[in-house]
């Protein structure tokens, strides 16, 4: 009776595993826009300069590496003021016509 189990439930795990995996990254996976643009990285003054293929108005969002929102602004030019970041690392978020862009931002 042990081998008959035994047997079954080894049938059942090679059947299992003969399954076919949907690919998530494939399906989820959004369009990377080629045109934006982060200089200088890493951040030695004042300023970054933010651009992107239409360079319209754009929404940012920085986040510290704990996730805590650090600075917001809207800018219509290309320059962002980082004056009031202290030297790390941060995340930055741009919204600029319904497109959301992420991308690492070093402050030294």
């Amino acid at each position: 009776m042990k081998k008959c189990y035994f047997g079954l439930l080894l049938l059942f795990a090679l059947s299992a595993y003969g399954q076919d995996s949907a690919d998530i990254n494939k399906s989820f996976s959004p369009k990377e826009d080629t045109s934006f643009r982060l200089y200088p990285n890493p951040a030695t003054n004042d300023v970054v300069y933010i651009t992107t293929a239409t360079n319209s108005v754009k929404d940012i969002v920085v986040y510290d590496v704990f996730g805590e929102m650090v600075l917001t602004d809207r800018i219509s030019s290309k320059s962002l003021n980082i004056s009031r970041l202290v030297a790390g690392v941060y995340v930055l978020q741009v919204v600029e016509n319904n497109k959301t862009m992420t991308r690492k931002l070093v402050v030294k």
